[in-house]
């Protein structure tokens, strides 16, 4: 799983990473590796995942200035292990909420080493939310490919990685939003995006 942020991959992903104990994870985030708050953090979530991961640390200022493509792709490339996986879950195209432009960045990036053959797997799973223009929280949408409700334990086990490994607490926008359900649209040897996967709102 490659995410912009540490947290990223908790919130939008966690109960499917936890649903699949047995799966060999990498977790690979693009900011934050020297952060002293996020990255002990994500080193903890790493535990309580059974994965690996790594953390790479280009900008991830407020003000969002656009990073480069090659700069992105070079850092995530960096971080891997290896090339060759299964399966690579991401962000969506158009992020899980409006709006943070380094996830939109990172699906763009990750969608084209995918499909130009840098970056290898049999599918590539990119997650499937939105929030109405910020209208409300992010949810599942409409036109996923796939999506589940996670069992009580398993959503209890991510919201704890929320507030208690990430810290953040109850009431706060992060531990509001876990979601119940996780969804993605799902994309098989080397797949064009969609164009509906590029519309805005809830189709």
């Amino acid at each position: 799983m490659l995410v912009a942020h540490p947290d990223d991959e908790a919130l939008w992903a966690g109960g499917f990473i936890l649903g699949h104990p047995g799966w060999h994870w990498f977790v690979g985030t693009l900011c934050r590796a020297s952060d002293p708050d996020r990255a002990p953090r994500f080193r903890r979530a790493l535990e309580r995942y059974g994965a690996d991961g790594a953390m790479a640390d280009l900008d991830d200022g407020p003000e969002q200035k656009p990073l480069r493509d090659q700069d992105i792709g070079a850092a995530l490339l960096g971080i891997l292990p290896r090339r060759h996986f299964d399966l690579v879950l991401t962000h969506g195209p158009l992020g899980e909420y409006t709006r943070h432009r380094r996830h939109e960045e990172v699906s763009r990036v990750v969608s084209a080493l995918w499909r130009g053959g840098e970056l290898v797997a049999r599918e590539l799973w990119l997650f499937a939310y939105e929030d109405g223009g910020g209208a409300y929280l992010p949810r599942p949408r409409q036109d996923a490919d796939y999506v589940e409700m996670l069992p009580r334990a398993i959503l209890e086990a991510k919201r704890e990685l929320v507030t208690g490994v990430y810290g953040f607490a109850p009431d706060s926008w992060e531990g509001r939003v876990v979601p119940e359900a996780e969804a993605f649209y799902c994309l098989r040897n080397g797949q064009a995006l969609p164009e509906r996967l590029l519309q805005k709102g809830c189709p």
